[in-house]
C-alpha cells in the first residue's frame, strides 16, 4: 500500500492536526501522503490538491479524518472507481467513522501491514427526471430523501416498485434508505434497522398523514419510482443529506441499487456491527 489520500474536515482544527499527524506517521513508513485539493489549500499545500486534482489517478487507501458527513461525500466522489475508505472519527456519532484518533496509530499500522478486512456496503444510484430527461444522476450511500419545506403542506407522492404502482403517500415525505442508511434519518422517522449484509432497500415515510403507512423493506434488486403530486409547494430532493434538488410537479426520481459498493477498512477483531450498535444507540444503558 504505497499511494495514500487524506481527505481532512477542513473547517475543524482538530481535523488538520489529525491530518499532519497521520502524515508524519505515513512518512515514517515511507509514504508520502497526498491531499484532497480542500484539504491540501487548507494545509497551504495546494501544490499536492492541484496535482491530485488534475490526475484524478487511483489510490492504494483513502483515510477520511473527520465524521460520518465527510466519509459520504468522500464514498460518492469514489462512486465510479471504488477505493477503500478508511474513516476516523472526531467524536461525533460515527457510525461510519469507527477509527478514533486515540487508536489511529495502531490502526494505521495494521492497515500497512495488511491486517485489515474490507466491508461492503451498498450504495444507491438515483436519477432525477424532468419530462423525460435526466437533469442528475448520483450515487448515494445512506439515503433518498422527498421532503416538503417548512412552511409548506402535507405533500402526495406516488411509489411504485418494479413498474407496479404501490400507493400515493400523504406526507411530509418520503426516504428510501440503504441498509447503512438504515441508522440515519429513516431511524428517526420509524424506520427499522437493517443488517449491511442484508440485500434490501427500505422505503420509509415520514410523518404520513395514514398511521397504516408503515415502512416498508423490499428486495435491493428493486427498481423504485417516486412521483410528485403536488403542484402547490416547495419540495426538495436530498441525497446523503448533503446534496439538494429543488423539485416540480411530475418530476421521477428513480432509485435501484449501485453498480459498486463503497468499500470500508475494518479491523479485523474489531468493532462487530451489534457492538457498535449497542455503543453507538446506548443500547441496554439507564
Amino acid at each position: 500500500m504505497r499511494r495514500v489520500v487524506i481527505v481532512g474536515k477542513r473547517h475543524r482544527p482538530a481535523a488538520l492536526a489529525a491530518v499532519r499527524r497521520i502524515a508524519r506517521r505515513l512518512a515514517r513508513r515511507g509514504i508520502a501522503a497526498r491531499f484532497d485539493p480542500d484539504t491540501a489549500a487548507a494545509l497551504g499545500r495546494r501544490k499536492d490538491g492541484r496535482l491530485l486534482g488534475r490526475a484524478g489517478g487511483p489510490a492504494d487507501l483513502y483515510i477520511v479524518v473527520g465524521g460520518d458527513g465527510t466519509l459520504l461525500s468522500v464514498a460518492r466522489a469514489l462512486a465510479a472507481r471504488p477505493r477503500p475508505i478508511l474513516g476516523v472519527n472526531l467524536g461525533g456519532l460515527g457510525f461510519l467513522t469507527e477509527t478514533g484518533l486515540d487508536e489511529i496509530d495502531a490502526v494505521l499500522d495494521e492497515v500497512l501491514q495488511g491486517r485489515y478486512r474490507i466491508d461492503r456496503r451498498m450504495a444507491l444510484e438515483v436519477s432525477l427526471v424532468r419530462k423525460g430527461r435526466t437533469l442528475a444522476r448520483q450515487s448515494v450511500l445512506n439515503d433518498v430523501v422527498i421532503t416538503k419545506s417548512a412552511l409548506a403542506r402535507i405533500i402526495d407522492l406516488g411509489l411504485a416498485i418494479d413498474r407496479q404502482y404501490v400507493t400515493t403517500y400523504k406526507a411530509d415525505g418520503l426516504i428510501v434508505a440503504t441498509p447503512t442508511g438504515s441508522t440515519a434519518y429513516s431511524l428517526s422517522a420509524g424506520g427499522p434497522i437493517i443488517h449491511p449484509r442484508l440485500g434490501a432497500l427500505l422505503i420509509a415515510p415520514i410523518c404520513p398523514h395514514t398511521l397504516t403507512m408503515r415502512p416498508l423493506v423490499v428486495p435491493d434488486s428493486s427498481r423504485i419510482e417516486m412521483i410528485l403530486k403536488t403542484d402547490d409547494s416547495e419540495v426538495y430532493l436530498t441525497l446523503d443529506g448533503q446534496v439538494g434538488h429543488p423539485l416540480r410537479p411530475l418530476d421521477r426520481v428513480r432509485v435501484r441499487r449501485g453498480r459498486h459498493p463503497v468499500l470500508m477498512v475494518r479491523r479485523q477483531d474489531r468493532h462487530p456491527y451489534f457492538e457498535v450498535l449497542r455503543h453507538k444507540l446506548h443500547w441496554g444503558e439507564r
